[in-house]
């Protein structure tokens, strides 16, 4: 049941739209969690209207698009994911091109986005579709949530962007924005504390504007409740139902548990370089980086001589070493500290090792984000 906006009041402190539709709660009848989730709504969907960024996925967001982009915006900034998305949907404009597209092409098409796991289960997912629902992501909130690779977050992003199924949309943005709204100080990566704030938002969801509802939330915790440094709160359309605010609560909310410590390994990194070819090997099947090609590396952190002798016990012959600089990547559950070094050699050592050409290296092999430093050096990239 809607608030029954004939008992409270609006104000107006400037000539924007949505700031006429503020609302101001009563003193003597505060608002319940899910009233104040309520009367956030028209604030909300007459701000998104007016200050929604225009990005490739939301000017025509057919499912398939709705869904590569949701996909590629978990752990990645939007800014970033623009080419991504541009480029794969030349490539790959539909769930089909999808299905049957090679797993190395796919994993170059990702390369540099991370969490690889997350292309191939597109894939899988496109393979699922293509079978059972007729080469489209399904229409249904339930039935989207049980493919690969998709949640109840991408489900809901995909139900309500793509066919506006009044269900909601809750990630990390979302969670920060209403946290503060409600003034929680709740464990955000709670599963318990996130279902609860799904029913708030399902409850107030508008039936026929779900699509930018979600989305207006989304873009809120995005560029105005920002996740570093300070909320933008004069331009937020939240502003004056916002008990975070009005209590001073803002920043120590959202809460999140601390985590444990990630463990660091220091490795180092081999360039080896012969007849403008450069080493290659490819990772095991399973495991961090699964498939994917990067420069040969072992653990600890070697010094030159140690480098030398390792290289020529494997019938390298080496004629140079020097340093190609130390590089830091943070994956969620360790870290590499890497201390590079760069070795032409006058031949090609038998073994695991594969020499490609530097334009293979930038169009054809998939080498992680890890060693992003060190693809750089080669490039002759600053």
């Amino acid at each position: 049941m809607g608030i029954d906006t004939r008992e409270h009041k609006y104000y107006a402190t400037s000539a924007s739209p949505y700031e006429k539709l503020q609302v101001l709660e009563p003193e003597d009848k505060p608002f319940s969690p899910a009233d104040r989730i309520r009367a956030m709504t028209a604030p909300l969907l007459s701000w998104y209207d007016s200050h929604a960024r225009i990005l490739p996925w939301r000017e025509q967001p057919q499912p398939y698009r709705v869904w590569i982009s949701e996909i590629m915006l978990q752990q990645t900034r939007v800014e970033a994911v623009k080419p991504y998305f541009n480029r794969f949907m030349e490539e790959l404009p539909d769930v089909r091109a999808l299905a049957q597209v090679e797993e190395e092409r796919l994993l170059k098409l990702w390369e540099g986005l991370g969490y690889y796991n997350r292309a191939r289960n597109l894939k899988k997912a496109a393979q699922v579709m293509t079978e059972k629902y007729g080469g489209c992501p399904p229409d249904s909130f339930e039935e989207l949530k049980k493919l690969p690779g998709i949640g109840s977050y991408t489900a809901g992003a995909i139900a309500s962007i793509a066919y506006n199924i009044p269900v909601p949309a809750v990630d990390g943005n979302v969670l920060r924005v209403i946290s503060r709204v409600l003034a929680s100080q709740e464990d955000i990566l709670k599963q318990s504390v996130k279902r609860k704030m799904e029913e708030y938002l399902k409850e107030a969801m508008p039936k026929d504007r779900a699509s930018a509802f979600n989305q207006g939330l989304i873009e809120t915790g995005a560029i105005v409740c920002v996740p570093n440094g300070e909320p933008k709160c004069r331009e937020c359309p939240l502003a004056s139902v916002c008990l975070g605010r009005k209590q001073g609560l803002l920043d120590t909310i959202p809460y999140k548990a601390p985590k444990k410590p990630r463990k660091v390994e220091e490795r180092t990194v081999l360039l080896l370089e012969a007849e403008d070819r450069i080493a290659l090997e490819k990772r095991p099947d399973k495991g961090l980086l699964a498939s994917l090609y990067q420069f040969p590396n072992v653990e600890g952190s070697l010094t030159k001589d140690d480098v030398r002798k390792a290289l020529t016990l494997k019938g390298a012959e080496v004629e140079h070493i020097q340093p190609a600089g130390k590089a830091k990547h943070i994956f969620s559950h360790v870290e590499w500290h890497m201390t590079g070094y760069r070795v032409s050699l006058k031949n090609f050592p038998a073994g695991q090792y594969l020499f490609v050409q530097r334009q293979e290296l930038k169009e054809k092999y998939p080498v992680p984000n890890a060693f992003s430093a060190y693809i750089k050096l080669i490039n002759g990239e600053s």
